[in-house]
């Protein structure tokens, strides 16, 4: 086995401030609470769509690029690839699969035909409405019992767990002042 060297680890965790980074928080101070509730909500959350793609040999994968393409019609596959963060190969199986099957149908580009735009068919809406369905059910259950400020501080609270140091298209569409919420759609 080859030696791995480790020299330009500092032991210091302290250290990595000096890097741009905070410091490593001490044990007593790691948030186990919201970790361990985020893993669980998340889990359940994706859950319940998971049960239903599992009918049409769907994944994960699916759902997200099924979701991102139906919100986003004319979606570029190079957008969706930035704000899924995933390979291109791991795209493409997804993609075809989900194109073969007709969820989805790809177009060019008007100004650039070597653009790839993506679109839901009625069979993909149908679907994501669906999963949405699910999932908006368990949001509603959640929020039943807390206050529209409440609501809104849940929803704060989600946008500040994403990372806007690399912000795509979608996410500055979604971050940005003004974006829908359920409340505004009602």
């Amino acid at each position: 086995m080859a030696d791995i060297n480790f020299s330009h680890i500092s032991p210091d965790p302290d250290s990595r401030a000096s890097e741009g980074r905070s410091p490593a928080p001490r044990a007593g101070d790691l948030r186990w609470d919201i970790i361990e509730l985020l893993f669980f909500a998340y889990r359940d959350f994706v859950g319940d769509a998971d049960h239903e793609l599992e009918v049409f040999g769907f994944g994960r994968a699916h759902h997200r690029v099924l979701h991102f393409v139906h919100r986003y019609p004319g979606l570029k596959v190079a957008d969706l690839l930035d704000v899924l963060r995933i390979t291109k190969q791991s795209l493409g199986r997804v993609l075809k699969q989900l194109l073969d099957e007709g969820y989805i149908v790809q177009k060019t580009g008007n100004n650039d035909r070597r653009q790839r735009l993506l679109f839901a068919t009625a069979k993909g809406e149908a679907l994501v409405a669906k999963l949405a369905g699910l999932q908006t059910d368990r949001i509603n259950r959640a929020l039943g019992n807390i206050t529209p400020d409440g609501a809104d501080t849940v929803r704060q609270f989600l946008r500040a767990m994403i990372d806007h140091d690399d912000p795509d298209k979608v996410l500055e569409t979604i971050l940005k002042p003004g974006a829908a919420t359920a409340k505004d759609q009602a």
